[in-house]
């Protein structure tokens, strides 16, 4: 049997969000976007906004937010985003966020993320990039998931936006010692296993919800330079530089890295297609666990998309969180 040819849409890696959402009208449509103080955040809330789309701004720093609001409004003729404060890393101020929704939500992107420079604990004592990354978002999708089931019966399917990353390819879960209790700390490592963490989080999202309407993908934004980076050592920059400088990997700006988070959120190809993860506006295709990142920049590994392990992590997740 031959395998299955990944999704395609007519976006590529050149398209813009503003491009991916042209003659598309959302207005009606409820989105959340988390972490839409910066980066491609801000780039992904201010696009669905001027689509017409009723937009909540999910931010730690609320002061920022507001100014993000700001820009936004002014820019799209005087539509104003909410701007709601989450932290993804406090189970108690996820709880208010998803207590306090009210009505349905028709589009979640769970855009937010963190690396850190070091090992950085919880006060439950999770490891900090997993339990922002992986668990907050968990926590909060879970607990919107009425919402986003009304929202699916109000207009025929709700979708929810993983943002994954290519780093995904460097490490796999580690159910063993998800939090760095036993092994030595490394900062990437950790920040790859909570990517992968975003994209089982699609697959069994999406195995379990499907049937309310409710579909989730995972998305690869590709090398936008943001503060996100700039806990990068000098090693991984210039890694990064080399990568560039052979053309293996090509920085985006910042209207071309929400582009495929828009795709997932609007093209008809995923409307009820989920579980997938997305580069540059479309399915990548799969390469095995011990494929080489540099060879295959737009590709998933396996490890990301196995179904048997993203029913246990969201197991673990669901007794971590005592959901």
């Amino acid at each position: 049997m031959t395998a299955r040819e990944p999704v395609s849409t007519p976006f590529t890696a050149a398209d813009t969000a503003d491009e991916v959402l042209r003659g598309v009208d959302l207005t009606g449509v409820r989105a959340i976007v988390t972490g839409a103080s910066s980066g491609i955040g801000i780039e992904t809330a201010r696009a669905l906004t001027f689509a017409g789309a009723e937009v909540t701004l999910a931010v730690r720093n609320t002061t920022a937010g507001d100014a993000v609001a700001a820009t936004i409004e002014r820019s799209t003729g005087g539509i104003r985003p909410r701007v709601v404060r989450l932290d993804l890393a406090d189970r108690a101020v996820v709880t208010r966020f998803t207590d306090a929704w009210d009505g349905p939500l028709h589009l979640l992107i769970n855009n937010a993320g963190l690396v850190t420079g070091g090992l950085e604990r919880t006060p439950e004592g999770w490891e900090l990039q997993f339990a922002t990354n992986h668990l907050g978002h968990f926590a909060l999708t879970t607990g919107l998931h009425d919402a986003l089931a009304l929202g699916a019966a109000d207009r025929d399917g709700a979708r929810i936006v993983s943002v994954s990353s290519t780093a995904h390819m460097r490490a796999g879960i580690d159910f063993d010692d998800l939090h760095f209790e036993r092994r030595d700390y490394d900062p990437q490592i950790a920040y790859a296993q909570s990517k992968t963490a975003n994209s089982l989080f699609a697959v069994e999202a999406t195995r379990l919800w499907a049937s309310d309407g409710i579909v989730a993908n995972a998305v690869n934004p590709g090398g936008v330079a943001t503060g996100l980076q700039r806990n990068f050592t000098a090693r991984q920059k210039e890694s990064l530089d080399a990568a560039e400088a052979a053309g293996v990997f090509t920085y985006k700006t910042v209207e071309q890295g929400a582009a495929t988070s828009m795709v997932a959120a609007v093209a008809p190809e995923f409307a009820r297609s989920g579980g997938h993860y997305l580069d540059d506006g479309r399915e990548a295709y799969t390469v095995t666990n011990d494929a080489d990142l540099a060879q295959h920049p737009h590709g998933v590994k396996e490890w990301a998309l196995d179904p048997a392990t993203a029913e246990r992590l969201w197991t673990v997740s669901a007794e971590l969180l005592r959901l």
